[in-house]
């Protein structure tokens, strides 16, 4: 069974909700998901072992959190190349933290990234729940191959 790991850095909250949803997607087509905060991965190992590789940040005054920037430069060293990968996070106004993620992980990790990033206000705004669930059924997707 294939799995994927979901790594959230989140300030109100939010973030971990659509991570949450996203995992839902995920195991809606039969792959296993685990659902981290940032902080609990504490060494490299602990992104290793996944077919599939989620980071979230809510976009906080035009950036990623620092949890989130701590975790990419500690993921930089984990060998993730080749490996599925997705980027979102929730925003209040620009939202910034989904689209440096994303490139960061396609650019610098050389990951096999799902379309795009998923960038949404709230899970409970505009069909924000769906699209969470979505994005996670194309992460796993492209997990089976």
């Amino acid at each position: 069974m294939a799995k994927a790991l979901i790594v959230c850095e989140s300030r109100t909250g939010e973030t971990i909700k659509i991570g949450e949803l996203i995992a839902e997607g995920i195991r809606f087509l039969g792959s296993e998901v685990v659902v981290v905060k940032a902080k609990d991965i504490k060494k490299e190992a602990g992104l290793q072992g996944y077919d599939a590789i989620v980071f979230g940040s809510a976009t906080y005054h035009g950036d990623m959190m620092q949890g989130m920037k701590t975790l990419l430069f500690l993921a930089e060293k984990a060998g993730l190349e080749g490996k599925v990968g997705g980027a979102f996070g929730a925003f209040g106004w620009s939202g910034e933290a989904p689209d440096r993620i994303f490139d960061t992980m396609k650019n610098i990790f050389n990951m096999d990234m799902v379309s795009g990033p998923l960038r949404l206000k709230s899970s409970s705004l505009g069909g924000g729940m769906q699209m969470a669930q979505d994005y996670g059924r194309e992460i796993a997707k492209k997990i089976a191959g």
